[in-house]
């Protein structure tokens, strides 16, 4: 899930976050490594792993075909109908008899897929179709958790969505503010600095749930780091976005390890969490 930052638009507003990259939007736009991946530094520093043995996706993926053969969506997927997507080549792949849908001169379907990845090419050793694939995977969690979890109210007057407007606008406004979100019921701030004055700032407008933690980065510094990940993983990167107030989120088609490497070698531990889309097949 992803959120959008402060300033809101109204009281219903979730957490911020920077925004999203989107794998493919239109038909044809295609995240994949550079052909020349060999697990060495791109001219940004930025390693670009290839794995050595066979992989898979993790849990199902769209595979799409618009008539120049299948490709694997790693990254997001348009909800039109055909959806829009892309991704690398998929080799040796049948869409089976089970679970596949065409219209407008396109194939599509969900499948949990194993093989080979050279960096631009997955070869396929096996396909499963969503309607036999077993999982038992959680479900995604649906936003953030309040920053304190002994948050007060001071005065259940000072609580109507008037009042929490004016408290996101005065959040906004701190000197030392980061970001801010709303979750069961509380508002969550984040400061740089100085929790304590934030907090009897904010009271001032805000007499229900609140809580104000301190963190390193603001919207603008998460902004400009999220903008550098971009330009140096390139076609590696699928999609990057903030699910916590103080770090990134960035899924890559692959890291065996060394792209999280450099991100914190980069940007320190912990600011840039880096997930593989694929996986080693077990």
């Amino acid at each position: 899930m992803t959120y959008s930052r402060l300033p809101f638009s109204g009281a219903l507003a979730l957490v911020l976050s920077v925004t999203a990259l989107a794998a493919c939007g239109n038909e044809g736009d295609t995240k994949a490594v550079d052909p020349s991946a060999s697990g060495e530094p791109s001219s940004t520093g930025a390693p670009t792993p290839v794995p050595d043995g066979q992989v898979r996706t993790r849990g199902l993926v769209t595979v799409l075909d618009t008539g120049d053969g299948p490709e694997l969506c790693l990254g997001a997927v348009a909800e039109s109908y055909p959806p829009q997507c892309g991704g690398p080549e998929l080799v040796d792949f049948d869409f089976g008899d089970v679970g596949a849908e065409k219209a407008s001169g396109v194939t599509w379907g969900q499948y949990n897929v194993t093989g080979t990845y050279d960096g631009t090419t997955f070869t396929v050793t096996d396909a499963i179709p969503a309607a036999l694939y077993d999982t038992m995977a959680k479900p995604e969690a649906g936003g953030l958790e309040p920053a304190c979890d002994d948050a007060t109210t001071t005065d259940a007057d000072m609580a109507s969505p008037e009042d929490m407007d004016a408290t996101l606008a005065a959040a906004s406004a701190l000197p030392t503010y980061a970001t801010a979100w709303l979750s069961n019921g509380t508002i969550s701030v984040a400061v740089t600095e100085d929790p304590e004055a934030a907090e009897a700032e904010l009271r001032k407008t805000w007499g229900g749930l609140l809580c104000v933690t301190t963190v390193e980065k603001t919207d603008a510094d998460l902004n400009a780091v999220n903008q550098e990940l971009q330009a140096a993983l390139g076609d590696q990167l699928l999609t990057s976005g903030s699910t916590s107030p103080d770090s990134l989120d960035a899924q890559v088609v692959y890291d065996d390890g060394s792209i999280q490497d450099w991100a914190d070698e980069t940007y320190g531990d912990g600011l840039v969490r880096v997930s593989s889309a694929l996986e080693p097949a077990e």
